[in-house]
């Protein structure tokens, strides 16, 4: 059984019932409303293309907010894409042993949390194919790794984690926590600069209008909360493209989520 541990983000889907809710922002969610709205997606390009990307001094693309609209969204194109909810440790394992789920792509741009439990360091072949890819572009512009902190989950643990959360998605219904079928996965903000924060923005939102992903922002738990549909791997050859040049001012004394 998997623990739960105050490393790993165990409410990423909070951002979406939490504004659902009309709960208040935290600080860091207000200053960032007071920023301008991001700049518009740049042109389509191929894989052997480089974008750069200069975030101006002072400028930070809007927060990527969740919403209950947001999280109704990705169930309903999770389940047209046929993607079951995994229901315990045994249903795990055995998709595990399947191939229906694969390991989260360690490397050396892309680590896991170390408090997330082994078997539950799985995912979809095609989100694991975007994190690979993310991973990869992210190291090349800052050289720096992005961790994820949570991945797969179960109807079981959702449950639980319903009990001590109260922003947790629901484990069972119409609608109910995307991490249940594999596609989810959670990456940390703890860490990354400023510069870090505004190009994985801006990444983010571009495959976000291409239908490639759903993100949300969350902040309590400091994270992205990224859905992954089958169509990235299906068209990653002409996925939006983003380098920012980091900044060594920017870099210097990152704070969480900012």
């Amino acid at each position: 059984m998997e623990r739960m541990t105050p490393g790993v983000t165990a409410g990423a889907d909070s951002a979406n019932v939490s504004a659902a809710l009309g709960s208040v922002p935290d600080d860091e969610d207000a200053a960032d409303r007071s920023q301008p709205p991001p700049t518009e997606a740049a042109s389509v390009r191929t894989e052997s293309e480089v974008a750069s990307l200069t975030i101006p001094r002072g400028v930070m693309p809007s927060p990527l907010r969740g919403s209950l609209e947001s999280l109704e969204r990705q169930n309903a194109k999770l389940d047209a894409e046929g993607l079951e909810r995994i229901e315990d440790e045994s249903d795990l394992a055995a998709r595990i042993a399947d191939g229906l789920l694969v390991p989260v792509p360690v490397s050396a741009a892309l680590v896991v949390n170390s408090d997330l439990e082994v078997n539950h360091r799985y995912c979809r072949p095609w989100t694991a194919r975007f994190l690979a890819d993310l991973a990869r572009e992210h190291e090349a512009a800052f050289h720096k790794s992005l961790e994820v902190s949570s991945a797969v989950r179960t109807v079981e643990y959702q449950r639980r984690l319903m009990r001590t959360n109260g922003n947790a998605a629901p484990a069972e219904g119409d609608v109910v926590s995307p991490h249940l079928t594999g596609a989810t996965v959670d990456i940390a903000k703890s860490g990354l600069s400023r510069q870090e924060m505004a190009w994985m923005r801006e990444r983010l939102l571009a495959l976000q209008s291409a239908g490639k992903i759903d993100v949300e922002e969350e902040f309590r738990q400091a994270c992205f909360h990224i859905t992954v549909y089958k169509s990235y791997a299906a068209e990653r050859k002409t996925l939006p493209r983003r380098h920012v040049t980091p900044s060594t001012e920017d870099e210097a004394g990152a704070a969480t989520g900012m």
